[in-house]
């Protein structure tokens, strides 16, 4: 499996900075992330702070 560039942090803080309102398309596009990409990542860490990645990956 490939390993993602971004790390689980930056992941939380893109989909924060978008749950905060900013614009998708453009928020997207300016950190390098495709759309199929972002709505994986909505997907997998919806609703989750950094700490419960960390938490998670114990599990």
């Amino acid at each position: 499996m490939r390993r993602s560039k971004f790390s689980e942090k930056q992941i939380i803080e893109i989909l924060k900075e978008i749950e905060d309102g900013a614009p998708v398309v453009e928020t997207l596009r300016a950190k390098g992330v495709s759309k199929d990409t972002y709505y994986k990542w909505k997907r997998k860490y919806s609703g989750m702070e950094t700490g419960d990645v960390k938490r998670m990956r114990e599990l």
